[in-house]
């Protein structure tokens, strides 16, 4: 997949365009494959330099010294240096008093199979990474040595993994070339328990539950959203057995709410208003538009959708905090509420979830 400067539940900040792709047992196919090395197969001197770099970088955000981070990125990315100013402004907050520690570290060496120094190629250039096999493509890259350091920043309330992607200067100096955060937790737990949760609620039958925790275990566990192992190839597969068919996606999900047709677009889940939110867009046709002008007559509306929701599956009512609900009319928001479960008209106690043992 090509990464962009877009925001997403997982804020990415990517700032150099690349591609890349992480598999378990494939096979370089492509003319153009370049080297790379894991941590494991680096020598001392190399990891040292690789982390060092890494933490001094991740140190600069912490202090919002963009002063001195502006004379450790490449050239590109110092002419045009709003982008980095706007990522250590929503980074520095959540990793100020973190602990840094470096995760992960991949030495990338495109001297011979990418274009020209400072042209980029032009066919991708791929590298091939340790056993299980991670693989990652560059559409365009200019020959040179690079490296892929991740990195955790822990022991603050809201976790960060942060990915950096490095290029080798002229002069031997590693600068920046991009960057990818996301956190490491969700409403207060990690990946893994939302594996496990996950499991608990496919062995219950609760389909709706156990899809949506899947997914933010999925989210969670996969630092850079493009790396692939057993583990997480395993999770995706769990995933995807309950995947619930009456979800949105490609077509809209409907259902009558007040003797009124509903259409939902997505549904997914929040945590924006501090619990663990299913959060819910509805796009109202005209005469359910007018009513939204009306507050009382709006607020009847959007809670008439959560009570349909949870009178369909009243698991809900145990996975999620509440529902938040949002009526939009193309790329606006006419209006929008989030009820606590115990709110929501017609909620009761959902059913407990017998216990389950997740074995990665």
């Amino acid at each position: 997949m090509v990464l962009r400067i877009i925001e997403t539940r997982c804020a990415i900040r990517f700032l150099v365009g690349l591609s890349i792709l992480a598999c378990a047992g494939i096979q370089a196919t492509r003319a153009n494959a370049a080297s790379c090395i894991t941590q494991s197969q680096m020598t001392q001197a190399q990891r040292d330099e690789l982390a060092n770099t890494a933490r001094t970088l991740l140190g600069q955000i912490q202090t919002n010294n963009t002063q001195a981070l502006r004379s450790d990125v490449i050239p590109s990315l110092a002419a045009n240096f709003d982008g980095i100013v706007s990522s250590v402004s929503h980074l520095q907050p959540l990793v100020q008093a973190s602990a840094i520690t470096v995760d992960q570290l991949y030495l990338l060496d495109a001297q011979n199979d990418a274009g020209d120094a400072g042209t980029p190629s032009a066919a991708p250039v791929d590298f091939f990474c340790g056993s299980p096999l991670v693989a990652i493509s560059f559409p365009a890259l200019p020959a040179g040595t690079y490296a892929l350091a991740v990195v955790h920043a822990t022991g603050v309330p809201h976790p960060q993994q942060v990915s950096l992607i490095l290029s080798k200067s002229a002069d031997g100096h590693w600068l920046l070339a991009g960057m990818f955060d996301k956190p490491m937790t969700e409403g207060g737990h990690d990946g893994l328990w939302y594996w496990v949760t996950a499991r608990k609620y496919t062995h219950t039958k609760m389909n709706w539950n156990a899809w949506f925790y899947y997914r933010i275990a999925t989210n969670l566990l996969d630092p850079l959203d493009f790396l692939s192992s057993p583990n997480l190839e395993k999770l995706q597969r769990e995933a995807e057995q309950i995947r619930p068919t009456d979800l949105p996606g490609k077509t809209p999900m409907t259902f009558y709410a007040q003797g009124q047709l509903i259409t939902v677009s997505t549904i997914d889940t929040s945590t924006e208003l501090g619990g663990l939110d299913l959060d819910v867009h509805y796009a109202p046709d005209p005469t359910q538009a007018a009513l939204l002008r009306d507050p009382m007559a709006a607020r009847g509306q959007v809670t008439a959708v959560m009570g349909a929701l949870l009178k369909m599956h009243p698991e809900l009512q145990g996975a999620f905090h509440g529902i938040w609900v949002h009526a939009d009319q193309g790329a606006s928001t006419l209006f929008a509420l989030e009820l606590p479960m115990n709110q929501i008209a017609g909620a009761s106690n959902a059913p407990a979830v017998s216990s389950y043992t997740v074995s990665p």
